[in-house]
């Protein structure tokens, strides 16, 4: 008589694995979003970035247009709002401010929300002990309209960077509902074409003829990659089994 062998249960990916690799990806594309201002500008490469990352996921998982989508559709058409709120305010931040600093100044969103959801006073300490490093990577005077290294930061460029700190935050609280409540990362996919039908307009009335360069439009695809389409991702695998 043959016997098989045991079979293992197989390990679940950590969650938290998926956001450190969510925060790396969105780091990397922010920086090479950046290198597309000269030729595009900020509503340029937003548009790209949000409508590349809704064809590359429809292609790749052709969701289909069911029951749950049209049950959902209020919270699938927020999230896509808030989404495509978040990247132009961050985008014309960084279109006016430093990257590291818009970077810094964004996180006080998620922080902030942290921070109100917490109840363990460890939690508590953590986003305090965050919020300290945010303060020694943005110079208080450079984030009030002051210098840093002789330069100027544009007070406007620091109100948009907080604004989309804001929606950061609201795109948590979305994320966490739509993940549940589409399968897989249908609720993404939804929801960046929401956006796309948003933004695209914007975009060609922006950056024109432009829009229709080869090398910038590999560039755009490769921002809409490491900053949308694998990040959340991840987060949306991720908010599926951690508290927000």
């Amino acid at each position: 008589m043959k016997l098989s062998p045991p079979q293992l249960p197989l390990k679940q990916p950590s969650p938290f694995g998926f956001l450190i690799i969510a925060m790396l990806s969105i780091q990397f594309g922010s920086a090479l979003a950046k290198s597309l201002f000269d030729d595009l500008g900020p509503w340029g490469v937003v548009a790209l970035r949000v409508s590349f990352s809704a064809l590359i996921l429809f292609t790749i998982w052709r969701p289909k247009l069911h029951s749950k989508v049209k049950t959902h559709f209020k919270l699938i058409l927020a999230y896509g709002i808030v989404m495509a709120c978040m990247n132009s305010a961050f985008y014309a931040a960084i279109d006016r401010i430093p990257l590291g600093i818009a970077i810094s100044l964004e996180f006080t969103g998620p922080l902030g929300l942290a921070a109100i959801k917490s109840q363990q006073w460890r939690d508590v300490l953590w986003a305090s002990l965050a919020a300290c490093g945010i303060l020694l990577l943005t110079p208080l005077g450079s984030a009030l309209g002051g210098s840093l290294n002789g330069a100027t930061i544009n007070p406007v460029g620091v109100a948009l960077a907080l604004l989309a700190g804001v929606f950061w935050a609201l795109y948590i609280l979305l994320a966490a509902k739509i993940g549940p409540a589409l399968p897989g990362i249908e609720g993404l996919i939804w929801g960046l074409l929401v956006g796309t039908v948003m933004l695209l307009p914007i975009g060609i009335a922006t950056a024109g003829s432009a829009l229709l360069d080869p090398k910038l439009l590999a560039i755009g695809a490769g921002v809409a990659i490491l900053s949308t389409a694998l990040p959340y991702a991840c987060e949306i695998a991720a908010l599926r089994s951690l508290p927000v």
